[in-house]
Protein backbone atom coordinates (compact mmCIF):
# COMPACT_ATOMS: atom_id res chain seq x y z
CA UNK A 1 0.00 0.00 0.00
CA UNK A 2 1.57 3.35 -1.05
CA UNK A 3 2.47 5.80 1.73
CA UNK A 4 0.17 8.77 2.20
CA UNK A 5 1.69 12.13 1.18
CA UNK A 6 2.90 14.25 4.06
CA UNK A 7 0.69 17.19 5.07
CA UNK A 8 1.98 20.78 4.66
CA UNK A 9 2.37 21.04 8.41
CA UNK A 10 4.48 17.88 8.52
CA UNK A 11 6.72 19.26 5.80
CA UNK A 12 7.17 22.52 7.67
CA UNK A 13 8.12 20.54 10.77
CA UNK A 14 10.92 18.88 8.81
CA UNK A 15 12.42 22.04 7.30
CA UNK A 16 15.86 23.01 8.67
CA UNK A 17 14.97 26.73 8.28
CA UNK A 18 12.83 28.45 10.91
CA UNK A 19 9.34 29.19 9.57
CA UNK A 20 7.61 32.14 11.26
CA UNK A 21 3.99 33.26 11.06
CA UNK A 22 2.47 36.31 12.79
CA UNK A 23 -0.88 38.07 12.81
CA UNK A 24 -1.06 41.72 11.59
CA UNK A 25 -0.04 42.91 15.07
CA UNK A 26 3.19 40.83 15.23
CA UNK A 27 1.84 38.10 17.56
CA UNK A 28 3.50 34.77 16.76
CA UNK A 29 0.86 32.27 15.59
CA UNK A 30 3.08 29.49 14.14
CA UNK A 31 6.71 28.35 14.53
CA UNK A 32 8.28 25.17 13.30
CA UNK A 33 10.90 23.26 15.41
CA UNK A 34 13.78 24.97 13.59
CA UNK A 35 12.87 28.13 15.53
CA UNK A 36 14.13 26.51 18.73
CA UNK A 37 17.28 25.26 17.01
CA UNK A 38 18.05 28.73 15.62
CA UNK A 39 17.09 30.92 18.57
CA UNK A 40 17.20 28.63 21.61
CA UNK A 41 13.69 29.75 22.61
CA UNK A 42 11.15 26.92 23.05
CA UNK A 43 8.35 27.06 20.49
CA UNK A 44 5.65 26.67 23.15
CA UNK A 45 6.93 29.67 25.13
CA UNK A 46 7.25 31.88 22.05
CA UNK A 47 3.79 31.24 20.55
CA UNK A 48 1.31 33.93 21.57
CA UNK A 49 4.05 36.46 22.26
CA UNK A 50 5.01 39.34 19.98
CA UNK A 51 7.88 38.78 17.59
CA UNK A 52 9.06 42.26 18.61
CA UNK A 53 9.79 40.89 22.12
CA UNK A 54 12.71 38.97 20.60
CA UNK A 55 14.04 41.89 18.51
CA UNK A 56 16.77 44.30 19.63
CA UNK A 57 15.06 47.51 20.85
CA UNK A 58 16.99 49.61 18.36
CA UNK A 59 15.62 47.53 15.45
CA UNK A 60 11.91 47.25 16.27
CA UNK A 61 10.97 50.46 14.47
CA UNK A 62 12.71 49.47 11.26
CA UNK A 63 11.17 45.95 11.35
CA UNK A 64 7.68 47.38 11.82
CA UNK A 65 8.28 49.71 8.91
CA UNK A 66 9.14 46.79 6.63
CA UNK A 67 12.92 46.35 6.78
CA UNK A 68 13.67 42.58 6.78
CA UNK A 69 17.09 42.71 8.51
CA UNK A 70 17.33 42.97 12.30
CA UNK A 71 19.04 41.62 15.40
CA UNK A 72 17.23 38.83 17.24
CA UNK A 73 17.87 38.03 20.92
CA UNK A 74 18.63 34.35 21.45
CA UNK A 75 17.84 32.41 24.63
CA UNK A 76 21.46 32.89 25.78
CA UNK A 77 20.87 36.71 25.58
CA UNK A 78 23.21 37.02 22.60
CA UNK A 79 21.95 39.03 19.62
CA UNK A 80 22.35 37.59 16.12
CA UNK A 81 21.66 39.25 12.78
CA UNK A 82 18.64 37.74 11.02
CA UNK A 83 16.73 38.20 7.81
CA UNK A 84 12.96 37.68 7.77
CA UNK A 85 11.09 38.65 4.64
CA UNK A 86 7.43 38.36 5.65
CA UNK A 87 4.83 37.75 2.95
CA UNK A 88 1.25 38.84 3.67
CA UNK A 89 -1.79 36.57 3.49
CA UNK A 90 -5.05 38.42 2.87
CA UNK A 91 -8.76 37.74 3.15
CA UNK A 92 -11.47 38.25 0.54
CA UNK A 93 -11.35 42.00 1.23
CA UNK A 94 -7.57 42.08 0.65
CA UNK A 95 -6.92 42.83 4.31
CA UNK A 96 -3.81 41.27 5.81
CA UNK A 97 -4.73 38.48 8.22
CA UNK A 98 -1.25 37.02 8.69
CA UNK A 99 2.36 37.27 7.56
CA UNK A 100 4.77 34.39 7.11
CA UNK A 101 8.38 33.94 6.12
CA UNK A 102 11.63 32.08 6.72
CA UNK A 103 14.01 33.30 9.44
CA UNK A 104 17.64 33.05 8.33
CA UNK A 105 20.75 33.97 10.30
CA UNK A 106 23.07 36.24 8.34
CA UNK A 107 25.66 37.08 10.99
CA UNK A 108 28.41 35.80 8.72
CA UNK A 109 27.92 38.84 6.50
CA UNK A 110 29.70 40.85 9.12
CA UNK A 111 28.14 42.46 12.13
CA UNK A 112 30.07 45.70 11.74
CA UNK A 113 28.83 46.18 8.17
CA UNK A 114 25.26 45.44 9.18
CA UNK A 115 25.42 47.83 12.13
CA UNK A 116 26.81 50.66 10.02
CA UNK A 117 24.17 50.16 7.34
CA UNK A 118 21.39 49.97 9.89
CA UNK A 119 22.51 53.07 11.82
CA UNK A 120 22.91 54.99 8.58
CA UNK A 121 19.40 54.01 7.56
CA UNK A 122 17.87 54.95 10.93
CA UNK A 123 19.65 58.31 11.00
CA UNK A 124 18.38 59.01 7.52
CA UNK A 125 14.79 58.24 8.55
CA UNK A 126 15.09 60.52 11.59
CA UNK A 127 16.21 63.47 9.48
CA UNK A 128 13.32 63.18 7.04
CA UNK A 129 10.28 65.20 8.10
CA UNK A 130 7.85 62.99 6.25
CA UNK A 131 6.70 59.43 5.70
CA UNK A 132 8.96 57.23 3.56
CA UNK A 133 6.98 54.44 1.91
CA UNK A 134 7.29 51.61 -0.55
CA UNK A 135 4.39 49.80 -2.24
CA UNK A 136 3.72 47.07 -4.79
CA UNK A 137 0.60 46.33 -6.82
CA UNK A 138 -1.64 43.83 -5.01
CA UNK A 139 0.52 43.89 -1.87
CA UNK A 140 0.14 47.42 -0.60
CA UNK A 141 2.84 49.04 1.50
CA UNK A 142 5.89 46.83 1.88
CA UNK A 143 7.62 49.59 3.82
CA UNK A 144 6.28 52.51 5.87
CA UNK A 145 8.46 54.67 8.11
CA UNK A 146 7.37 55.25 11.75
CA UNK A 147 6.72 58.97 11.09
CA UNK A 148 3.27 57.91 9.87
CA UNK A 149 2.24 57.58 13.50
CA UNK A 150 3.34 61.14 14.38
CA UNK A 151 1.96 62.83 11.27
CA UNK A 152 -1.32 60.97 10.80
CA UNK A 153 -1.91 59.07 14.04
CA UNK A 154 -2.16 55.61 12.47
CA UNK A 155 0.00 52.69 13.65
CA UNK A 156 2.37 51.26 11.06
CA UNK A 157 0.72 47.83 11.44
CA UNK A 158 -2.75 49.32 11.01
CA UNK A 159 -1.77 50.96 7.74
CA UNK A 160 0.25 48.08 6.30
CA UNK A 161 -2.40 45.46 7.14
CA UNK A 162 -4.82 46.86 4.56
CA UNK A 163 -3.69 47.35 0.92
CA UNK A 164 -6.62 49.74 0.47
CA UNK A 165 -5.86 51.81 3.58
CA UNK A 166 -4.41 54.80 1.72
CA UNK A 167 -7.29 54.96 -0.72
CA UNK A 168 -9.83 54.74 2.10
CA UNK A 169 -8.35 57.76 3.86
CA UNK A 170 -7.77 60.18 1.00
CA UNK A 171 -10.33 62.99 1.11
CA UNK A 172 -13.29 62.06 -1.16
CA UNK A 173 -12.97 65.29 -3.15
CA UNK A 174 -9.33 64.48 -3.99
CA UNK A 175 -9.69 60.72 -4.45
CA UNK A 176 -10.58 60.51 -8.19
CA UNK A 177 -7.51 62.50 -9.26
CA UNK A 178 -5.22 60.73 -6.77
CA UNK A 179 -6.44 57.29 -7.91
CA UNK A 180 -5.91 58.16 -11.55
CA UNK A 181 -2.29 59.09 -10.84
CA UNK A 182 -1.81 56.01 -8.63
CA UNK A 183 -3.24 53.60 -11.19
CA UNK A 184 -1.13 55.09 -13.97
CA UNK A 185 1.98 54.54 -11.84
CA UNK A 186 1.12 50.90 -11.06
CA UNK A 187 0.62 50.12 -14.74
CA UNK A 188 3.43 52.25 -16.17
CA UNK A 189 5.68 50.72 -18.83
CA UNK A 190 8.74 52.78 -17.92
CA UNK A 191 10.28 54.23 -14.77
CA UNK A 192 9.46 57.83 -13.98
CA UNK A 193 8.83 60.23 -11.09
CA UNK A 194 5.66 62.10 -10.19
CA UNK A 195 4.26 64.44 -7.57
CA UNK A 196 0.74 65.06 -6.34
CA UNK A 197 -1.04 66.95 -3.55
CA UNK A 198 -4.15 65.79 -1.75
CA UNK A 199 -5.90 65.84 1.60
CA UNK A 200 -5.61 62.88 3.96
CA UNK A 201 -7.99 62.23 6.84
CA UNK A 202 -5.91 61.63 9.97
CA UNK A 203 -7.00 59.27 12.75
CA UNK A 204 -8.17 62.26 14.81
CA UNK A 205 -10.45 63.32 11.96
CA UNK A 206 -8.24 66.30 11.17
CA UNK A 207 -7.62 67.07 7.51
CA UNK A 208 -3.92 66.97 6.59
CA UNK A 209 -2.65 68.36 3.29
CA UNK A 210 -0.04 66.00 1.83
CA UNK A 211 2.57 66.52 -0.83
CA UNK A 212 3.47 63.09 -2.19
CA UNK A 213 6.76 62.70 -4.10
CA UNK A 214 7.14 59.31 -5.76
CA UNK A 215 9.35 57.32 -8.10
CA UNK A 216 8.03 54.35 -10.08
CA UNK A 217 10.49 51.50 -10.72
CA UNK A 218 9.58 49.26 -13.62
CA UNK A 219 11.51 45.97 -13.83
CA UNK A 220 10.78 43.16 -16.30
CA UNK A 221 9.09 40.14 -14.77
CA UNK A 222 7.88 41.75 -11.54
CA UNK A 223 5.08 44.14 -10.47
CA UNK A 224 5.80 47.84 -10.51
CA UNK A 225 7.31 49.11 -7.28
CA UNK A 226 6.82 52.65 -6.01
CA UNK A 227 9.00 54.47 -3.50
CA UNK A 228 7.81 57.78 -2.15
CA UNK A 229 7.83 60.48 0.50
CA UNK A 230 4.68 62.02 2.01
CA UNK A 231 5.19 65.50 3.50
CA UNK A 232 2.70 67.37 5.68
CA UNK A 233 2.15 70.75 3.96
CA UNK A 234 -1.04 71.70 5.83
CA UNK A 235 0.30 74.99 7.18
CA UNK A 236 1.66 76.04 3.81
CA UNK A 237 -1.54 75.04 2.01
CA UNK A 238 -3.78 76.79 4.52
CA UNK A 239 -1.67 79.93 4.15
CA UNK A 240 -2.04 79.77 0.37
CA UNK A 241 -5.80 79.26 0.63
CA UNK A 242 -6.13 82.07 3.17
CA UNK A 243 -4.17 84.42 0.91
CA UNK A 244 -6.46 83.61 -2.00
CA UNK A 245 -9.54 84.09 0.18
CA UNK A 246 -8.09 87.30 1.62
CA UNK A 247 -7.32 88.63 -1.85
CA UNK A 248 -10.85 87.81 -2.97
CA UNK A 249 -12.39 89.44 0.10
CA UNK A 250 -10.16 92.47 -0.28
CA UNK A 251 -10.98 92.84 -3.97
CA UNK A 252 -14.70 92.55 -3.25
CA UNK A 253 -14.53 95.00 -0.35
CA UNK A 254 -12.58 97.44 -2.49
CA UNK A 255 -15.13 97.30 -5.28
CA UNK A 256 -17.94 97.65 -2.76
CA UNK A 257 -16.42 100.67 -1.03
CA UNK A 258 -15.55 102.35 -4.33
CA UNK A 259 -12.28 103.57 -2.80
CA UNK A 260 -8.93 103.98 -4.46
CA UNK A 261 -6.10 101.81 -3.14
CA UNK A 262 -2.46 102.81 -2.67
CA UNK A 263 0.74 101.14 -1.49
CA UNK A 264 3.80 103.25 -0.67
CA UNK A 265 7.31 101.83 -0.24
CA UNK A 266 8.89 104.33 2.14
CA UNK A 267 12.39 102.99 1.53
CA UNK A 268 12.33 103.47 -2.25
CA UNK A 269 9.57 106.16 -2.31
CA UNK A 270 7.71 104.12 -4.94
CA UNK A 271 3.95 104.67 -4.78
CA UNK A 272 1.57 102.17 -6.39
CA UNK A 273 -2.02 103.30 -6.90
CA UNK A 274 -5.07 101.55 -8.27
CA UNK A 275 -6.98 102.61 -11.36
CA UNK A 276 -9.83 103.72 -9.09
CA UNK A 277 -7.37 106.02 -7.27
CA UNK A 278 -6.62 107.71 -10.59
CA UNK A 279 -10.33 108.01 -11.39
CA UNK A 280 -11.02 109.77 -8.06
CA UNK A 281 -8.38 112.44 -8.80
CA UNK A 282 -9.51 112.75 -12.41
CA UNK A 283 -6.60 110.92 -14.09
CA UNK A 284 -8.49 108.16 -15.87
CA UNK A 285 -5.49 107.12 -17.96
CA UNK A 286 -2.87 107.96 -15.34
CA UNK A 287 0.11 105.82 -14.40
CA UNK A 288 -0.31 103.42 -11.50
CA UNK A 289 3.38 103.51 -10.48
CA UNK A 290 5.05 106.70 -9.30
CA UNK A 291 8.79 106.43 -8.47
CA UNK A 292 8.69 109.63 -6.37
CA UNK A 293 5.67 109.10 -4.16
CA UNK A 294 5.62 112.28 -2.08
CA UNK A 295 6.28 114.53 -5.07
CA UNK A 296 3.29 112.97 -6.81
CA UNK A 297 1.05 113.43 -3.77
CA UNK A 298 2.16 117.04 -3.27
CA UNK A 299 0.95 117.87 -6.77
CA UNK A 300 -2.51 116.57 -5.84
CA UNK A 301 -2.88 118.19 -2.40
CA UNK A 302 -3.99 121.80 -2.13
CA UNK A 303 -0.99 123.87 -0.93
CA UNK A 304 -2.94 125.08 2.11
CA UNK A 305 -3.53 121.47 3.22
CA UNK A 306 -0.09 119.95 2.64
CA UNK A 307 1.25 120.78 6.09
CA UNK A 308 -1.82 119.27 7.75
CA UNK A 309 -1.60 116.10 5.64
CA UNK A 310 2.11 115.70 6.45
CA UNK A 311 1.44 116.25 10.14
CA UNK A 312 -1.25 113.53 10.13
CA UNK A 313 0.92 110.77 8.75
CA UNK A 314 4.00 111.90 10.70
CA UNK A 315 2.05 111.45 13.93
CA UNK A 316 1.23 107.93 12.82
CA UNK A 317 4.82 107.17 11.86
CA UNK A 318 6.04 108.43 15.24
CA UNK A 319 3.68 106.03 17.01
CA UNK A 320 1.28 108.66 18.35
CA UNK A 321 -1.64 107.30 16.31
CA UNK A 322 -2.45 103.63 15.48
CA UNK A 323 -3.36 104.75 11.96
CA UNK A 324 -3.95 107.99 10.13
CA UNK A 325 -6.92 109.58 8.41
CA UNK A 326 -6.94 113.08 7.01
CA UNK A 327 -9.25 115.13 4.77
CA UNK A 328 -7.76 117.50 2.24
CA UNK A 329 -8.60 119.40 -0.88
CA UNK A 330 -7.19 118.08 -4.14
CA UNK A 331 -7.01 119.48 -7.63
CA UNK A 332 -9.14 117.25 -9.84
CA UNK A 333 -8.00 116.51 -13.39
CA UNK A 334 -10.95 118.58 -14.65
CA UNK A 335 -9.59 121.63 -12.83
CA UNK A 336 -12.14 121.70 -10.01
CA UNK A 337 -11.35 121.26 -6.31
CA UNK A 338 -12.53 118.07 -4.57
CA UNK A 339 -12.48 116.99 -0.93
CA UNK A 340 -10.78 113.63 -0.37
CA UNK A 341 -10.11 111.45 2.63
CA UNK A 342 -6.70 109.75 2.73
CA UNK A 343 -6.24 107.00 5.29
CA UNK A 344 -3.93 104.09 5.91
CA UNK A 345 -1.53 102.30 8.21
CA UNK A 346 2.24 101.76 8.22
CA UNK A 347 4.28 98.56 8.47
CA UNK A 348 7.22 98.77 10.86
CA UNK A 349 10.47 96.76 10.95
CA UNK A 350 12.71 97.24 13.99
CA UNK A 351 10.76 100.36 14.88
CA UNK A 352 11.18 101.94 11.43
CA UNK A 353 8.26 102.47 9.04
CA UNK A 354 9.12 100.75 5.75
CA UNK A 355 5.76 100.69 4.01
CA UNK A 356 2.36 102.34 4.10
CA UNK A 357 -0.89 101.23 2.49
CA UNK A 358 -4.48 102.38 2.55
CA UNK A 359 -7.29 103.91 0.57
CA UNK A 360 -8.46 107.20 -0.93
CA UNK A 361 -12.12 108.26 -0.83
CA UNK A 362 -14.10 110.99 -2.51
CA UNK A 363 -15.99 112.54 0.41
CA UNK A 364 -18.74 113.80 -1.87
CA UNK A 365 -19.37 110.25 -3.10
CA UNK A 366 -19.12 108.69 0.36
CA UNK A 367 -21.85 110.94 1.73
CA UNK A 368 -21.96 109.33 5.19
CA UNK A 369 -23.71 111.52 7.77
CA UNK A 370 -23.52 109.27 10.85
CA UNK A 371 -20.88 106.99 12.34
CA UNK A 372 -22.25 103.44 12.66
CA UNK A 373 -20.19 102.54 15.74
CA UNK A 374 -20.97 105.52 17.99
CA UNK A 375 -24.17 106.75 16.28
CA UNK A 376 -22.64 110.23 16.27
CA UNK A 377 -22.71 112.59 13.30
CA UNK A 378 -19.79 112.10 10.96
CA UNK A 379 -17.35 114.43 9.28
CA UNK A 380 -19.62 115.74 6.47
CA UNK A 381 -22.41 116.82 8.85
CA UNK A 382 -19.93 118.46 11.24
CA UNK A 383 -18.35 120.44 8.42
CA UNK A 384 -21.77 121.59 7.23
CA UNK A 385 -22.74 122.80 10.73
CA UNK A 386 -19.40 124.54 11.18
CA UNK A 387 -19.69 126.26 7.82
CA UNK A 388 -23.18 127.43 8.76
CA UNK A 389 -22.00 128.74 12.16
CA UNK A 390 -19.09 130.56 10.55
CA UNK A 391 -21.33 132.14 7.91
CA UNK A 392 -23.72 133.41 10.60
CA UNK A 393 -20.85 134.81 12.65
CA UNK A 394 -19.27 136.56 9.64
CA UNK A 395 -22.61 137.97 8.58
CA UNK A 396 -23.24 139.31 12.09
CA UNK A 397 -19.75 140.82 12.24
CA UNK A 398 -20.25 142.66 8.95
CA UNK A 399 -23.49 144.19 10.26
CA UNK A 400 -21.93 145.20 13.59
CA UNK A 401 -18.87 146.77 12.07
CA UNK A 402 -16.33 147.67 14.71
CA UNK A 403 -18.87 147.91 17.52
CA UNK A 404 -18.45 144.84 19.81
CA UNK A 405 -21.54 143.24 21.26
CA UNK A 406 -21.13 141.60 24.63
CA UNK A 407 -23.79 138.91 24.13
CA UNK A 408 -23.22 137.89 20.51
CA UNK A 409 -25.34 134.75 19.84
CA UNK A 410 -23.29 133.89 16.76
CA UNK A 411 -20.08 133.24 18.69
CA UNK A 412 -18.90 129.65 18.62
CA UNK A 413 -15.95 127.39 19.41
CA UNK A 414 -14.45 124.23 17.91
CA UNK A 415 -13.02 121.48 20.12
CA UNK A 416 -10.88 118.70 18.72
CA UNK A 417 -10.06 115.86 21.10
CA UNK A 418 -7.95 112.75 20.79
CA UNK A 419 -7.83 109.86 23.28
CA UNK A 420 -4.37 109.58 24.83
CA UNK A 421 -4.19 105.82 25.50
CA UNK A 422 -6.52 104.39 22.91
CA UNK A 423 -3.78 102.54 21.01
CA UNK A 424 -2.66 100.81 24.22
CA UNK A 425 -6.25 99.69 24.89
CA UNK A 426 -6.53 98.19 21.41
CA UNK A 427 -3.13 96.50 21.66
CA UNK A 428 -3.62 94.99 25.12
CA UNK A 429 -7.37 94.33 25.37
CA UNK A 430 -8.34 94.00 21.71
CA UNK A 431 -10.32 96.03 19.19
CA UNK A 432 -13.65 94.85 20.59
CA UNK A 433 -12.89 96.57 23.91
CA UNK A 434 -11.62 99.59 21.96
CA UNK A 435 -14.95 99.84 20.11
CA UNK A 436 -16.90 99.66 23.38
CA UNK A 437 -14.65 102.37 24.82
CA UNK A 438 -15.38 104.66 21.86
CA UNK A 439 -19.10 104.16 22.43
CA UNK A 440 -18.79 105.15 26.09
CA UNK A 441 -16.69 108.19 25.15
CA UNK A 442 -19.41 109.25 22.72
CA UNK A 443 -22.08 109.04 25.43
CA UNK A 444 -19.99 111.08 27.89
CA UNK A 445 -19.40 113.73 25.25
CA UNK A 446 -23.12 113.97 24.47
CA UNK A 447 -23.96 114.31 28.16
CA UNK A 448 -21.31 117.03 28.59
CA UNK A 449 -22.72 119.48 26.02
CA UNK A 450 -25.97 121.39 25.49
CA UNK A 451 -28.75 120.55 23.05
CA UNK A 452 -27.61 123.27 20.66
CA UNK A 453 -24.03 121.89 20.52
CA UNK A 454 -22.82 119.15 18.17
CA UNK A 455 -20.56 116.16 18.90
CA UNK A 456 -19.10 114.27 15.93
CA UNK A 457 -16.69 111.41 15.42
CA UNK A 458 -14.18 112.40 12.78
CA UNK A 459 -12.06 109.24 12.51
CA UNK A 460 -10.51 106.59 14.75
CA UNK A 461 -10.32 108.00 18.29
CA UNK A 462 -10.68 111.60 17.14
CA UNK A 463 -13.84 113.59 18.01
CA UNK A 464 -14.94 117.15 17.31
CA UNK A 465 -17.33 119.32 19.29
CA UNK A 466 -19.02 122.48 17.96
CA UNK A 467 -20.13 124.79 20.77
CA UNK A 468 -22.57 127.49 19.65
CA UNK A 469 -23.57 130.74 21.37
CA UNK A 470 -20.51 130.60 23.58
CA UNK A 471 -17.71 133.06 24.25
CA UNK A 472 -14.00 132.34 24.60
CA UNK A 473 -14.09 131.85 28.39
CA UNK A 474 -17.22 129.70 28.23
CA UNK A 475 -15.63 127.44 25.60
CA UNK A 476 -12.53 127.02 27.76
CA UNK A 477 -14.60 126.11 30.83
CA UNK A 478 -16.64 123.62 28.82
CA UNK A 479 -13.48 121.97 27.46
CA UNK A 480 -12.12 121.60 31.02
CA UNK A 481 -15.38 119.95 32.12
CA UNK A 482 -15.29 117.54 29.18
CA UNK A 483 -11.64 116.67 29.92
CA UNK A 484 -12.51 115.87 33.53
CA UNK A 485 -15.46 113.70 32.49
CA UNK A 486 -13.37 111.72 30.02
CA UNK A 487 -10.53 111.24 32.51
CA UNK A 488 -12.77 109.21 34.86
CA UNK A 489 -12.22 105.41 34.54
CA UNK A 490 -14.45 103.37 32.22
CA UNK A 491 -15.91 100.00 33.17
CA UNK A 492 -15.97 97.72 30.12
CA UNK A 493 -16.99 94.22 31.06
CA UNK A 494 -14.43 92.99 33.56
CA UNK A 495 -11.92 95.68 32.54
CA UNK A 496 -11.43 99.05 34.21
CA UNK A 497 -9.95 101.34 31.57
CA UNK A 498 -8.38 104.76 31.99
CA UNK A 499 -8.25 106.77 28.79
CA UNK A 500 -8.08 110.58 29.21
CA UNK A 501 -8.16 112.93 26.24
CA UNK A 502 -6.11 115.81 24.87
CA UNK A 503 -8.32 118.69 23.74
CA UNK A 504 -7.56 121.60 21.44
CA UNK A 505 -9.88 124.62 21.60
CA UNK A 506 -10.31 127.51 19.16
CA UNK A 507 -13.08 130.09 19.44
CA UNK A 508 -14.59 132.43 16.89
CA UNK A 509 -12.59 135.18 18.64
CA UNK A 510 -9.67 134.00 16.45
CA UNK A 511 -11.47 135.52 13.46
CA UNK A 512 -10.47 132.89 10.90
CA UNK A 513 -11.91 133.07 7.39
CA UNK A 514 -12.67 129.39 6.64
CA UNK A 515 -13.80 126.23 8.38
CA UNK A 516 -10.46 124.63 7.50
CA UNK A 517 -8.63 127.37 9.36
CA UNK A 518 -10.61 126.56 12.50
CA UNK A 519 -10.06 122.83 12.13
CA UNK A 520 -6.33 123.30 11.61
CA UNK A 521 -6.08 125.62 14.61
CA UNK A 522 -7.97 123.15 16.82
CA UNK A 523 -5.72 120.34 15.57
CA UNK A 524 -2.58 122.38 16.34
CA UNK A 525 -3.84 123.15 19.84
CA UNK A 526 -4.74 119.50 20.45
CA UNK A 527 -1.30 118.38 19.28
CA UNK A 528 0.35 120.82 21.68
CA UNK A 529 -1.89 119.60 24.52
CA UNK A 530 -0.90 116.00 23.80
CA UNK A 531 2.83 116.61 23.33
CA UNK A 532 3.07 118.68 26.54
CA UNK A 533 0.58 116.69 28.64
CA UNK A 534 -1.65 119.74 29.11
CA UNK A 535 -5.02 118.04 28.83
CA UNK A 536 -6.59 121.19 27.32
CA UNK A 537 -4.83 123.75 25.13
CA UNK A 538 -6.59 126.90 23.91
CA UNK A 539 -5.63 128.53 20.63
CA UNK A 540 -5.35 132.31 20.98
CA UNK A 541 -6.33 134.60 18.13
CA UNK A 542 -4.16 137.31 19.59
CA UNK A 543 -1.13 135.78 17.86
CA UNK A 544 -2.45 136.39 14.39
CA UNK A 545 -4.82 134.94 11.83
CA UNK A 546 -4.26 131.67 9.98
CA UNK A 547 -3.72 132.00 6.27
CA UNK A 548 -1.94 129.98 3.63
CA UNK A 549 1.32 130.12 5.51
CA UNK A 550 2.31 128.56 8.87
CA UNK A 551 -0.32 128.43 11.57
CA UNK A 552 -0.10 130.83 14.53
CA UNK A 553 1.26 129.11 17.59
CA UNK A 554 -1.03 127.55 20.19
CA UNK A 555 -0.58 128.48 23.82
Amino acid sequence: MPALPASPDELLQLLPEAVVQTDPGWTLTYLNPAWHTLTGHPVEEALGRSLLDFVHPDDTGALRAGMPVFRLRRADAEHRWMRLQLQPKTDAADRVISRQGVLIEITEIGEQVLMEDRQRFLRLLETIDGVVWEAELGVGNTFLSPQVERLFGYAVEEWRADPGFWRAHVHPDDLPEALAIDEAAYHATHSYAYEMSYRLIAKSGQIVWVRDLCRVDVEPGRPNRMIGLMIDVTRQKNTELELVASDNRYALATRGSNDGIWDWNLQTDELHVSERFNEIVGLDQGDTLHPHGWNYLQQLIDPDDRERVQAAYRRHLSGQRPNFSVDFRARHGSGRSVWLNWRGVAQFENGVAVRMAGSLSDLAERGSSYDALTNLPGRPLFRDRLEHALALHQDGASKRGDAPIQADPTRFAVLLLDLDRFKAVNDTLGHHVGDLLLQQVARRLESGVRAIDLVARMSGDEFNVLLESVDHAGATDRAQQIAAALAAPYQIGTHTVSCPASIGVVSSQAGFATTDDYLRAADAAMYRAKSHGLGVCVFSGEDGVAGSGPLPRAK
